[in-house]
């Protein structure tokens, strides 16, 4: 068991994808999660473990997918004395278990985030103080550039000596700056617009970079995927040298990855459609292993105890509308 939990773990962390780590940490019976039980959960939610069952696991899976997004641990609790109100400024959260089955259980939830990956393509002076900067910043390093090898990139984690990126070489947190500075300029910012990076800059004049977008107009790229090219690349703070244009670049990465722009596609990254938040009692309910599902008007409700769904079924009308935005089935 513990083996395929490691395994598992491995298994996400070599994938560059996101999870997040549950142990159950305190525990009053009859609650079926006991101390040193764990899971890892992926970002859609997936439990690879045991971290307990009914109104427990619901809440375990929403509150892991929201460490994902937000980068945060957490601790927590679910109780029958617990107020269920949010506790400003904490890293605790508080859940009622309104189960009748009872018991408690306290949760840690820590998130497991891959490292930022600066995709360098070209193989400039700018390129080079890029790769020397971004190992310093602990980011995972991949510089393509057809020719570029490891004495002019000792520092990049991975050198493409080609002129494509490869398949599967951008995830989520993948930055892409372009500074090919005349190297194959249109080919590598088609390649980089045309990626799912987040963040895209190109290392050039304004005038120049437009001259570009016209050609990639041409070949067949529309207004809304160059406006997000990020050009000239970098902050505003009258850079000369290759060193002082990268630091400018990394600032301006540092600040979109702060961004909400940036939290808003993570949060569209983890987003978990297996979630419905149980309009009774306010507890998030894993579909996939609700006790219970009600259809009522043409839209399922999820309950994963006896009490919540009776509740519901005595007075449908009350609770039908009161169901949050986005958890619909």
């Amino acid at each position: 068991m513990f083996n395929h939990f490691l395994e598992e773990a491995r298994r996400l962390y070599q994938m560059k994808e996101p999870f997040a780590i549950a142990f159950v940490v305190n525990r009053q019976a009859p609650s079926s999660g006991k101390p040193g039980d764990k899971a890892v959960i992926e970002k859609n939610g997936t439990v690879n473990g045991w971290i307990g069952g009914g109104c427990t696991r619901g809440i375990v899976v929403k509150e892991a997918t929201d460490a994902i997004r937000d980068g945060k641990p957490r601790l927590v609790r679910i109780s029958p004395e617990s107020t269920g109100e949010p506790m400003e400024n904490s890293n605790v959260k508080d859940y009622r278990m309104t189960c009748h089955s009872g018991g408690a259980v306290e949760v840690y939830i820590e998130p497991v985030l891959p490292r930022p990956q600066l995709l360098v393509m070209g193989k400039s002076h700018v390129a080079m103080a890029l790769s020397r900067l971004g190992k310093a910043m602990d980011y995972t390093v991949t510089v393509v550039s057809k020719a570029a090898d490891a004495e002019m990139f000792p520092d990049a984690s991975a050198i493409v000596s080609q002129t494509e990126i490869p398949d599967g070489a951008v995830y989520p947190n993948t930055c892409i700056v372009v500074c090919t500075q005349g190297e194959n300029d249109e080919d590598a910012l088609e390649q980089a617009v045309r990626s799912e990076a987040p963040y895209v800059a190109f290392v050039a004049s304004r005038r120049k970079a437009n001259g570009i977008f016209h050609t990639l107009r041409q070949r067949g790229l529309d207004f809304d995927q160059l406006k997000r090219v990020k050009t000239p690349a970098g902050l505003d703070i009258n850079a000369k040298l290759p060193e002082e244009v990268a630091v400018s670049i990394l600032a301006e990465i540092i600040a979109f990855m702060r961004s909400e722009e940036a939290a808003g596609e993570l949060a569209a990254e983890a987003a978990n459609p297996d979630i419905f938040i149980n309009p009774v009692c306010n507890i998030p309910v894993s579909k996939s292993t609700a006790k219970h599902v009600i259809t009522y008007k043409g839209e399922n409700y999820y309950f994963c105890c006896d009490g919540c769904r009776t509740t519901f079924e005595k007075e449908p009308e009350k609770y039908a509308f009161s169901t949050p935005v986005g958890s619909e089935s």
